[in-house]
């Protein structure tokens, strides 16, 4: 069980909610932050004088006030209109993180929400009703409102939701397929839908949550693909009968960037041992090529990419984002701007460019391993060249992958674009920038599955010379999922296997050596 308490979710938490079912459950010390914003709220809903989000309109219709017998209808309206995502619906581990994340948030004592309608959508996390959340629509201006609005509706017995319950939420990906409307699901799993308060719509759907989401899942794999690139580039290096020099830690202390350092080390610890480098230490090359030798500098690179993210993402998962702010200590409510994405935005903005550098380093190596101009090797690493092609085309799928990546690497938060009758005149993108994220670390693993099947081909075609223990380790254990290839046949699922060993981080394990 983990406990929310507004201030200390971790990544680590997140991605057991998301992708292990882990239930949650509130902090005593939120719930008496959570009724005494409540109070403040409530107070502020008897008088006269308009307050935002409480007995006003929203947006552009702030002006506007509204009656008391109308401000359930409010909030209703709020998340009916609000409602209007489009595209392919997010994934059910996004889901189960955004519920997670905005729970967080809303355990602050911040928002003003009622006790009972937090632990009511702590309720349908707990017990798998996952809400069929389209996931375009938000611009990350106040928030992401529309995939928010599509979530909180399953509160109130209206929207869709997925069928199959919590096992929805298993694997990298998985979304299970559509299913009741939202009353049914809450009835099926033995609750009732909520009747809204002053502000409880806006405090379910004021917030960064689901780019928040997005983020923090592609940094738990972007720092998994790291480890795993720095095996698949020893193996390639190795493979490649290149050098261990280029990672002597002096080198990589001169120049103090940590990332860097964590990479050479890596290698380092992973070469040690290896038969092919003792075999040619007299071979007489001076310098190896660049995707080789600078190996560390390129994957540390990307690894201080990932921190800065992961820090962003830790700040974030904890941050008050609503619109406006109950401050319980001293009776006020305060309207500002907590819910705009930028940070988000430049943070997955930034994993994606991190994202692109493992991946063209790695496409690089892949090239030589299958060039024998390059690589001392069989053509396309098959011994019968002309008649079998080999793995010809795996590195080109690479470089299709790389290619796109690239497309990639433009920052989703560089555009803005004036919404809401110009009153979110500059808005963060922060959506698009997480979805973009999630798309590049799913293109990003499949090309360091190439170099992986084509190192460790490599690998083979280089007995009786025996690479490192640790390496060796890595190689045998993808053996057990993908036969080397004595004749041609299709890859794809090659590929698909070890993608899947690299996302689980079943290759690193297999090591027994460890990559930081």
């Amino acid at each position: 069980m983990i406990e929310l308490d507004g201030a200390s979710l971790t990544l680590e938490h997140l991605v057991a909610i998301a992708y292990d079912g882990g239930k949650v459950a509130l902090a005593d010390a939120a719930r008496q932050r959570v009724r005494a914003a409540r109070a403040v709220v409530d107070r502020f809903a008897q008088r006269d004088e308009p307050t935002y989000g409480i007995n006003t309109g929203f947006g552009n219709f702030a002006e506007v006030r509204i009656p008391p017998d109308s401000l359930e209808t409010l909030q209703v309206n709020l998340l009916r209109s609000h409602a209007a995502g489009v595209g392919d619906p997010l994934p059910v581990p996004v889901v189960r993180a955004t519920m997670a994340l905005r729970a967080n948030v809303l355990a602050k004592g911040f928002s003003g929400i009622r006790l009972e309608t937090l632990e009511r959508l702590i309720d349908l996390l707990n017990r798998g009703v996952h809400p069929r959340v389209p996931s375009r629509g938000s611009v990350g201006a106040s928030g992401d409102l529309a995939p928010l609005a599509h979530l909180a509706l399953v509160l109130i017995g209206e929207g869709e939701v997925w069928a199959g319950g919590a096992g929805g939420a298993g694997g990298a990906g998985g979304a299970g397929e559509a299913g009741d409307r939202g009353r049914e699901a809450l009835r099926r799993a033995g609750l009732e839908p909520i009747r809204l308060g002053p502000k409880e719509g806006l405090a379910l759907i004021n917030g960064t949550q689901p780019s928040t989401a997005l983020l923090g899942l592609a940094v738990a794999g972007a720092e998994r693909l790291a480890r795993a690139a720095d095996i698949a580039a020893a193996l390639s290096i190795d493979g490649l009968q290149g050098s261990s020099r280029p990672f002597d830690r002096r080198i990589h202390d001169a120049r103090g960037f940590p990332g860097q350092s964590v990479s050479a080390g890596n290698l380092t610890e992973l070469l040690a041992g290896s038969g092919i480098n003792a075999a040619h230490a007299n071979c007489g090359r001076v310098q190896d090529a660049y995707s080789m030798r600078c190996a560390a500098q390129v994957h540390g690179s990307a690894r201080d990419a990932f921190a800065f993210a992961r820090r962003a993402f830790d700040i974030e998962a904890n941050a008050a984002t609503d619109n406006p702010m109950v401050f319980a200590d001293t009776d006020e409510i305060v309207s500002g701007g907590n819910f705009h994405g930028a940070p988000v935005a430049l943070a997955s903005d930034v994993l994606c460019l991190g994202l692109v550098q493992l991946a063209t380093i790695s496409e690089r190596r892949s090239e030589r391993l299958v060039n024998p101009a390059l690589s001392g090797l069989p053509a396309f690493l098959t011994r019968h060249g002309g008649l079998q092609s080999g793995l010809m085309m795996v590195q080109v799928t690479a470089a299709a992958l790389a290619s796109e990546l690239k497309t990639l690497a433009h920052p989703a938060g560089a555009d803005t674009i004036p919404t809401s009758a110009n009153k979110e005149d500059h808005v963060s993108m922060s959506m698009s920038a997480g979805l973009k994220a999630a798309r590049a670390l799913e293109l990003a693993r499949a090309v360091i599955a190439v170099e992986f099947l084509c190192a460790c081909q490599a690998i083979d075609l280089l007995a009786p010379l025996r690479t490192s223990p640790a390496l060796a380790r890595a190689h045998d254990f993808i053996r057990t999922r993908v036969p080397a290839l004595d004749a041609d046949r299709s890859t794809s699922r090659d590929l698909a296997v070890i993608t899947e060993l690299i996302a689980a981080g079943e290759i690193e394990r297999a090591c027994a050596t460890k990559v930081n």
